[in-house]
């Protein structure tokens, strides 16, 4: 049975808040991210506002993405840390192209970015797993991310072994090999505000192709390598 939802509507902004190229904070990616991440971060409906979903492909192009928790950015890019064995670690071993979204639906505002992942030194995953809390340290040791298992009774058993080990003050739980961070290095990073009248605003950065000039009418030179351009709704 087919379900027809094609009715939904939501309102978005007004015409009077358009999000024009005069608006933009930076004219490089990253100084503009901070600005809409932080504005999101002062929304208390956002519960998550550093939510993004990451999509990976493997080497024959089949797709999946999730969500995962960005816990870093700045001009190197954008960080996450999971588990080596997962899905997405695999993709990405055989294929380090990948995309990640930001939706903050109560600001009507969209952040794509497009790139390429590597892997964080260890020493950085070691000092960032030892910043999370224990439970949560214990249940990254606990679960050998995307095997399947037989039941729930399986996971909860390996936590009261590692709590029993491991839930003494003062003792350091070690990072298990197979967890650790990636950052996604963006060569492309779009800013999308939906509007009311649906001609949503798209500015995108990128950087430049071979022989591409910016001729500041519909390709703009940006900063620190970058340009930028408007894009149809």
């Amino acid at each position: 049975m087919s379900i027809d939802i094609g009715g939904m509507r939501i309102k978005y902004k007004d015409k009077d808040e358009t999000f024009l190229e005069k608006h933009l904070v930076a004219k490089e990616p990253f100084g503009q991210f901070k600005a809409w991440f932080e504005e999101a971060c002062t929304k208390k409906e956002i519960l998550e506002p550093n939510a993004m979903c990451l999509a990976t492909a493997t080497k024959d192009g089949y797709p999946s993405a999730r969500f995962v928790l960005c816990k870093g950015y700045g001009k190197d890019g954008f960080k996450f840390f999971t588990n080596h064995g997962s899905r997405k670690a695999q993709e990405m071993a055989e294929n380090p192209n990948v995309a990640a979204t930001f939706y903050w639906e109560i600001l009507n505002r969209s952040i794509r970015i497009e790139g390429f992942i590597e892997r964080l030194p260890e020493e950085e995953s070691t000092a960032y797993f030892h910043s999370r809390p224990v439970p949560s340290q214990i249940a990254a040791c606990t679960s050998f991310q995307s095997t399947p298992i037989e039941s729930r009774d399986v996971l909860c058993e390996r936590e009261k072994v590692l709590e029993a080990e491991y839930m003494i003050p003062g003792k350091e739980i070690p990072k298990p090999i197979f967890w650790g961070g990636y950052i996604i290095r963006p060569t492309s990073v779009e800013f999308w505000q939906g509007q009311r009248d649906r001609l949503h605003d798209r500015i995108k950065f990128r950087k430049l192709k071979d022989g591409e000039m910016a001729d500041n009418k519909l390709l703009h030179k940006g900063e620190d390598g970058w340009v930028y351009e408007r894009l149809s709704p």
